[in-house]
């Protein structure tokens, strides 16, 4: 049994702490810590049978008891409290993005060296029951050398403007999930990204810097080209598909529904509404990918996406940006420089 702390109570906190309560095998926690808590966040532990919980993360990192962590806070946070994570010998999950800044990401990788500590970031997408069954069938070859790869990625309903001033834009916040679904998909990395962008949903974030609505084309390593195209709202639900296409033929996926019945009647044919919220979507996702970080502990192995993971989208993050202000393509060696 492994037995974890969480470091930030907040939305994905609370997620984690669900499954590992409730799904994931094999993983105890045994403290939440979050410079915010309350006595509502306490009891809510308390109800998931979490008895200790603190403000200070530090005194997770302190514990003896305490193997691994899950640093599930702002993200401004995550490169530190990683490099500290690392350095008190506890294995580390790391939600998204690792840093924004390329240099604190390097900072981790170094911590790592030597280290004996297990490292997964948080891309939990590629535990997704549909995503997997694209990649399986590309993996077993057959729908041949893929050629075109197109992944579908639109939010229900944008986030707010003060939001995307600070989140990093929607190339390094919403679409980081997509530059991971390529590469995933492809089994290669990127060579170079060119973007179209507008701000077609909210006036207010195009005045906070960000746009809200882009087509991404991405020449992959292995000569695929990949499209992402992006919107921060579709009114309809959560739409997120993905399919590759190949020299012997197609896969592809599509959104996840309450339901596949479909009406049919006089009036017309009808079907559900994808699922509205990430959360409805990806709940086993990431119990999934809790559980493989669990098991890489125990066994000894390797995490299945590791700090080198975490670094490569951002790396697209950014050169997407330098594409839509250079109004060019961007190839990703120009941002490892």
């Amino acid at each position: 049994m492994v037995t974890v702390g969480i470091i930030g109570a907040g939305r994905i906190g609370k997620v984690h702490t669900t499954s590992i309560c409730n799904i994931v095998k094999n993983a105890t926690i045994k403290t939440i810590a979050d410079p915010f808590m309350n006595e509502e966040t306490a009891e809510w532990a308390k109800s998931m049978g979490v008895s200790h919980t603190t403000k200070d993360y530090k005194e997770i990192l302190a514990d003896p008891d305490i193997d691994a962590v899950l640093i599930c806070s702002s993200t401004n946070t995550h490169s530190p409290i990683s490099v500290e994570a690392i350095k008190a010998g506890k294995h580390v999950f790391c939600e998204k993005p690792i840093d924004h800044d390329i240099d604190k990401i390097k900072e981790v990788i170094d911590a790592l060296k030597d280290s004996k500590v297990k490292y997964q970031v948080g891309f939990n997408r590629r535990f997704d029951h549909n995503f997997e069954a694209v990649k399986n069938a590309v993996v077993a070859g057959k729908i041949g050398e893929p050629h075109i790869i197109k992944v579908t990625s639109r939010d229900p309903e944008p986030p707010s403007a003060e939001y995307a001033a600070v989140s990093g834009g929607m190339f390094l916040d919403m679409t980081i999930h997509d530059f991971d679904m390529v590469r995933f998909l492809a089994g290669c990395d990127a060579e170079e990204i060119y973007v179209q962008s507008a701000v077609l949903v909210d006036p207010a974030i195009g005045e906070a810097g960000d746009v809200d609505t882009a087509v991404i084309t991405i020449k992959m390593e292995n000569g695929a080209i990949a499209v992402i195209d992006n919107s921060r709202k579709a009114v309809y639900g959560y739409d997120q598909r993905a399919e590759v296409f190949g020299s012997k033929g197609m896969v592809a996926t599509s959104n996840d529904t309450e339901s596949s019945a479909v009406l049919s009647t006089a009036d017309g044919v009808t079907g559900e509404k994808p699922l509205y919220f990430f959360l409805e979507r990806y709940m086993q996702s990431f119990a999934k990918e809790v559980n493989c970080f669990i098991d890489a502990i125990e066994h000894n192995t390797d995490t299945p996406l590791g700090v080198l993971d975490g670094l490569k989208p951002v790396l697209m993050g950014i050169a997407a940006k330098k594409s839509v202000e250079e109004h060019r393509p961007v190839k990703i060696s120009e941002i490892t420089m």
